[in-house]
């Protein structure tokens, strides 16, 4: 799978461009803030029907603008093309259409292109608190799995209506009785997901970070889970009393966490910024070969200013992983750094475009 081309209107300082795209490597060159992560940003949106950030769909629109449009064609596995175009008019929720048909779910178009990017931000990844890394990994499975998003959604409404009720007080035992079952029913589904995904992710991130770290360091992955050692009506049933008091549910896979380590410690409480942003590549690396296989398509690999942090050693060890003939397919990479990217495609034997970005107009050079 690819992207074609793309045409952006109004998508945050990016106000009207047409591009096409290389079937290997975009490089984009621009300093900070001209618009280069905003186009990787327009590219995730297309295949993940959100931007990478966290912030509202308000904050998509071009500053004083009314409507904004991003619109490309993918070129698919099986030899087709689609249109996916996703619209937003201000005070109005988003529309994602597909071939001109509209979504009424946004979920059924997750995993149909699917996407991997990593960011400067992914060091929270590691550091950041226990959301980040369930973030991942249900960004990542239901990519790979319709059935896993489906079982996520209605979890997470259940889990919504019961806090709803702990908030109000509510303690009769048949209120709680349907949507616990719901809760134990679903979070099965998560748990065994997330625990098939981390045994397969764990020995791809292991051997891509001893690549990138010049075989000096050995990583690790732990998931940790309430559902490890008991059912979730178990947790629900051992925890009811506590989460009446507090109104909320205080157990369960909405509280579940990945460990990371390296050599043995504790990777968040221990590890450098190189090391941190390291195993952050690494992950990403991992989960682009674990999509690539499970879903038996080609993903987009997005790497924005991935260099950033890492001493020459590093630098050059990533630009080898990533120039790594047949692993890859469609990438796009961004930098401040024109020799960087200068090295990478002097290393690639295939397609290759350079792009030049400033204020957010698109050059190629």
């Amino acid at each position: 799978m690819r992207l074609e081309n793309i045409e952006i209107l109004n998508f945050k300082n990016i106000g009207n461009t047409k591009l096409d795209f290389s079937p290997g490597v975009n490089c984009l060159l621009g300093m900070n803030g001209m618009g280069k992560s905003n186009l990787l940003d327009a590219i995730h949106l297309l295949s993940m029907a959100r931007s990478m950030s966290s912030l509202p769909d308000s904050s998509l629109l071009k500053h004083g603008e009314e409507l904004m449009l991003v619109k490309g064609s993918f070129a698919t596995d099986a030899g087709g093309s689609d249109t996916i175009s996703c619209g937003l008019a201000k005070g109005k929720r988003k529309s994602l259409k597909r071939n001109g048909k509209e979504y009424q779910k946004l979920s059924e178009h997750i995993g149909r292109y699917p996407v991997v990017i990593s960011t400067p931000e992914d060091s929270r990844i590691v550091s950041g608190s226990g959301e980040e890394r369930r973030k991942l990994m249900d960004m990542v499975i239901s990519q790979a799995d319709a059935r896993y998003i489906s079982a996520l959604i209605r979890y997470n409404k259940a889990l919504e209506n019961r806090n709803k009720m702990l908030r109000a007080g509510v303690k009769d035992s048949i209120l709680y009785e349907s949507i616990e079952k719901t809760m134990t029913e679903t979070a099965a589904v998560i748990h065994e997901a997330r625990k098939e995904w981390v045994a397969a992710i764990t020995p791809i991130v292991e051997e891509i970070y001893q690549r990138i770290s010049g075989g000096r360091e050995k990583t690790g992955l732990n998931y940790k889970s309430s559902l490890n050692s008991a059912t979730m009506q178990e947790v629900l049933d051992s925890h009811r009393e506590k989460d009446h008091i507090l109104g909320f549910t205080s157990a369960g896979v909405h509280r579940d966490d990945l460990e990371t380590s390296l050599d043995g410690y504790s990777l968040r409480a221990l590890g450098s910024q190189g090391q941190l942003k390291s195993f952050a590549v690494a992950l990403r690396l991992a989960i682009y070969r674990y999509l690539r296989e499970k879903k038996g398509m080609v993903p987009l690999l997005l790497l924005d200013d991935i260099f950033d942090k890492l001493d020459s050693s590093r630098v050059e060890n990533i630009m080898r992983e990533v120039s790594r003939e047949g692993d890859f397919g469609q990438i796009f990479i961004t930098d401040t750094n024109r020799k960087h990217l200068d090295d990478i495609l002097s290393g690639i034997e295939g397609p290759k475009i350079l792009i030049n970005v400033e204020e957010g107009e698109f050059e190629v050079i």
